[in-house]
């Protein structure tokens, strides 16, 4: 453990954008859970005060169309489109990673069947194939998980597939074999563990596409529904208001959209180094 910290201490310590970042996804994680309990004002309270008021010392962001507070609003949304994020990757994480480990340890047909599905999928635009899913099944928020989950699982399962096939005639594969291990829990305990660095990376990009992919279908409405706080919502709302110059709406939740991603993508270099094991000590 301490080697680990010393480790984790160095890697940081070299990478001042990483560190930043895991502090970041802190801040992040502690406003998803305690904002809404926090915030100022009830985010779907309409007229708490002038409708398109400019940010100002009650109002920090300012407020929308109908009165309502945005700076309540962009914290609250924090949670929704982070579960979001969560929940769709977590899903794609694990039925890709379990399709790309079979494909990767068995190969043969299963192999062929499993990667002509995964480039079926990604032969569509992904965004376009997210939308098309979410207008067939409704938008709701369920759906949209879902529909964010599929277009991420060929990410997990090519990269699954690929460590596992580089590995599977390994000698510890070999030995795990001839100590009785069956095929299930040679994969899923003996070369999964060694596949999970590279996908922990993945899963923090992936976070950032699942929250961007979230929002662009709340944007343009095939995603959740108004009056919810959401940033995609609440960037629509706003940039009608642009043109007319109350540019606030738009603008500070799209800044948080885009801290939130930037933060993602930062945070999966720092996975990278911190797991990279040609940087250990």
């Amino acid at each position: 453990m301490r080697a680990q910290l010393r480790h984790a201490r160095y890697v940081l310590g070299n990478n001042r954008l990483a560190a930043a970042a895991f502090l970041a996804f802190g801040v992040l994680a502690l406003v998803a859970v305690l904002g809404p309990s926090l915030v100022p004002f009830d985010p779907l309270e309409t007229q708490v005060g002038p409708m398109l008021e400019a940010p100002s010392a009650r109002h920090w962001f300012g407020t929308d169309q109908v009165g309502r507070d945005i700076f309540s609003r962009v914290v609250v949304a924090t949670r929704l489109d982070l579960a979001i994020a969560l929940s769709a990757v977590c899903l794609s994480m694990v039925f890709g990673v379990a399709l790309g480990c079979m494909a990767g340890f068995y190969g043969g047909w299963f192999d062929r069947i499993s990667g002509r599905v995964v480039d079926s999928i990604m032969a569509f635009p992904l965004f376009v194939l997210a939308m098309g899913i979410v207008a067939a099944l409704g938008n709701t928020v369920a759906n949209v998980v879902y529909a964010t989950a599929l277009i991420n699982v060929p990410f997990y399962a090519r990269l699954a597939r690929a460590e596992v096939a580089l590995r599977r005639n390994a000698e510890y594969v070999d030995a795990a074999v001839l100590a009785g291990n069956g095929q299930m829990r040679v994969v899923f305990v003996h070369l999964l563990p060694n596949v999970l660095p590279s996908l922990a990376v993945q899963a923090s990009l992936n976070l950032g596409w699942a929250v961007l992919n979230a929002a662009g279908l709340s944007f343009i409405g095939l995603g959740v529904r108004p009056p919810a706080a959401e940033w995609g919502i609440m960037v629509a709302e706003g940039a009608q208001y642009v043109v007319s110059g109350q540019w606030w709406g738009g603008f500070f939740p799209g800044v948080a959209l885009m801290a939130s991603v930037l933060c993602f993508n930062f945070l999966g270099d720092g996975l990278r180094d911190l797991l990279d094991p040609r940087l250990r000590s």
